[in-house]
This record gives C-alpha cells, sequence and structure tokens, in this order.
C-alpha cells in the first residue's frame, strides 16, 4: 500500500473518504490523485450526498405535510421513513469505511458507475 508525502497509506486514506459523507469526499476527491482513494471519495460524494439530499426533501415534507394536511399529513409516516433511510446510511457508512480501510474496492450498486466517472477511471 503506497502512501502519500502526508504519511496516509491507501486504506486509511479511503477510510477518511468516508468519516464525514460527502463533506470529506469531497475533500479527499480534490487533494489525492491515487485511483483507489479517489474512488472511496468520489463513491463517498456521490452516496452521502444523495442520501442528505433526500433527508432534507423528507424533512420538508414531513413539515409541510403536518402543517398543510393532505393525504400525507401523517407525521409517522414521513418520521418512519426517514428513521429507515437514516438507519440504512448508518449501516451503510460503517460497511464503507470498513472495506476502505480493508484495502476492498466495495462498489455500492448504481453508485458505483458513477463514481468511477467522477473518479476518472
Amino acid at each position: 500500500m503506497s502512501s502519500t508525502e502526508s504519511g496516509l497509506s491507501e486504506n486509511v486514506a479511503g477510510l477518511l473518504c468516508y468519516v464525514l459523507g460527502w463533506i470529506t469526499g469531497l475533500i479527499f476527491l480534490l487533494i489525492d490523485k491515487r485511483p483507489f482513494v479517489r474512488f472511496h471519495a468520489a463513491q463517498s460524494l456521490v452516496t452521502f450526498g444523495a442520501l442528505h439530499i433526500i433527508s432534507i426533501i423528507l424533512v420538508m415534507a414531513f413539515i409541510g405535510g403536518g402543517f398543510f394536511g393532505g393525504p400525507w399529513s401523517v407525521f409517522g409516516f414521513w418520521s418512519g421513513i426517514l428513521a429507515v433511510i437514516r438507519l440504512l446510511s448508518l449501516i451503510l457508512w460503517i460497511v464503507c469505511m470498513i472495506k476502505a480501510y480493508q484495502h476492498e474496492r466495495f462498489r455500492i450498486p448504481m453508485v458505483a458507475d458513477i463514481a468511477d466517472q467522477i473518479a476518472g477511471k
């Protein structure tokens, strides 16, 4: 495993791509040129960026549905959906960090192809 001038090996840099979700993914995508790290950075950016946007939309639907009524105004529906997405995000986040640290190129379906394009495979 190669390391950069900063002393970070690829597996540690890959793990750090996921630590703060899309934020560290963006940082490592901009500063690291190694293909393994760029892939994990791009995958983190796409995956957790999309999940962050989905969470924001669901929170707005949760708040809007409660104030404006309608067929989806039941708070339990939106909060339940949001709780499931957050739980699955947590599990995915942990799995991605473990796989990157083990120096595996763990590919999330649908997202990995986009990450390959962003990382410049």
